[in-house]
């Protein structure tokens, strides 16, 4: 799962990463730009695409392509 926090004192936002990491990007956040205030805002999860996925996809469009090519001789 990819996690995003949004800051609770102004519109900043961490880019999707792993749950540690973008943690630890949004209190690297507060302490440089609200020292002194508790860190606050929401967290987004997103579900991830495992790599079976991706695999799935590249087959799918590999075949597609081969029938596509098979129609044009």
């Amino acid at each position: 799962m990819a996690h995003r926090y949004w800051c609770g004192e102004c519109g900043h936002r961490t880019p999707w990463l792993g749950a540690a990491d973008a943690e630890r990007r949004h209190l690297a956040h507060y302490a440089a730009r609200h020292p002194g205030t508790a860190p606050g805002g929401h967290v987004q999860t997103r579900r991830t695409l495992g790599g079976c996925a991706c695999l799935g996809l590249t087959v799918l469009l590999l075949l597609l392509l081969a029938v596509a090519a098979a129609r044009l001789r």
